[in-house]
């Protein structure tokens, strides 16, 4: 680390991680006990073969897969889940090259404000934070496609083919997945067909390029997804979850062709808290870009998740309150994850509340 430059703001175009410099400044240093040992193994994650929910025969062994994954880490790897390579590869390529255009062309969709439904911009809050993050992204609504496609970059040419293509695959994935999340509850599969087939996908194409100093910084801090469930398409390792019953960070394998599924927030809701959204953080490389497509998928804009009446009783009150993405985004104006702050702790119902 270089103390030259120890500005507490590089806003997107001037940060960092856009310019290439060849050390890490120091308002990007996290403190040791929060850096990755990155010479760490990659852990054995559960990985469920998709393959089995259309056979009747194997159909309940990989729904009790399924929850028995969601139970434990909150997260698994899925494979035979349907998207063919092809498009996985169009996608990754097209972020990519996205990433590699000239400032001025990227900079048009420049915008720190989160209710924006496409926007670019850098660590969390756009540099504006006590502690920065290695990381530039590019977010956009995806559904209904029709309603914002021609909302997203222009260049590269064949972005919106290729990330719609897709995002309409992976939401498809998204509902199946669903579906066996909540029948793995004990409730119906389709307790939320309805709700999520007019729900809200986010994606967030993530770009963390290689830095000089890996080990001190982050590209992504601790944090849990809001969503009901994330699917994540990755180029290359570099994603590292939370076992929270040991207290540890286990670094997951880049599996070739697999997808990565987080519950999040509003899963953990309808569960009441027995399944738990996965804490998870990016680490960075010193040699490689690394890119990551993440897709969000919640209930609609000011559609409340509530937690399941089938699993509240006297031996387990309900837990946590209801929100909404709209909330969530409220909540991500006013504060800020990388200083630790955490929307599933503001749903958690105290002893004293009465709702």
């Amino acid at each position: 680390m270089e103390d030259g430059n120890t500005s507490s703001s590089f806003p997107t175009g001037k940060s960092a991680q856009e310019k290439g410099l060849s050390y890490v400044p120091a308002c990007y240093v996290v403190p040791p006990s929060q850096r990755s040992n990155l010479t760490s193994e990659t852990s054995n994650v559960p990985v469920v073969d998709l393959a089995g929910l259309h056979d009747p025969k194997e159909r309940s062994r990989v729904i009790k897969d399924i929850g028995s994954a969601c139970h434990r880490l909150g997260f698994f790897q899925i494979i035979n889940h349907g998207i063919c390579q092809s498009l996985l590869d169009g996608a990754l390529s097209s972020a990519f090259q996205f990433f590699d255009l000239p400032m001025e062309e990227r900079l048009k969709l420049m915008s720190t404000d989160v209710f924006k439904p496409v926007r670019h911009a850098t660590s969390l809050k756009d540099g504006n934070e006590k502690v920065q993050f290695w990381r530039i992204f590019l977010k956009h609504y995806a559904h209904p496609l029709k309603d914002w496609i021609e909302s997203w970059p222009k260049n590269p040419a064949d972005y919106r083919e290729n990330m719609g293509k897709y995002a309409v695959e992976v939401r498809k994935l998204a509902l199946e997945l669903t579906g066996a999340i909540t029948e793995s509850l004990g409730i119906v599969p389709a307790y939320l067909d309805n709700k999520m087939e007019e729900g809200m996908q986010v994606m967030t194409v993530n770009c963390y390029p290689a830095c000089p100093q890996p080990e001190l910084a982050l590209g992504l801090p601790p944090h849990s997804d809001y969503s009901c469930l994330t699917i994540l398409l990755q180029s290359s390792q570099g994603l590292e979850i939370m076992d929270a019953d040991a207290g540890t960070w286990m670094a997951v394998p880049k599996l070739e062709g697999a997808l990565e599924v987080h519950l999040g927030d509003h899963l953990q809701v309808l569960s009441n808290g027995l399944y738990k959204s996965v804490v998870h953080r990016a680490t960075l490389n010193g040699e490689r870009t690394r890119i990551s497509v993440a897709s969000f998928h919640s209930l609609g804009m000011d559609e409340k998740m509530e937690t399941a009446e089938e699993l509240i009783d006297e031996q387990h009150p309900k837990g946590y309150k209801a929100s909404s993405f709209r909330d969530f985004l409220k909540f991500l104006s006013a504060n800020n994850i990388g200083e630790g702050k955490s929307y599933i702790e503001t749903l958690k119902i105290k002893v004293n509340d009465v709702y």
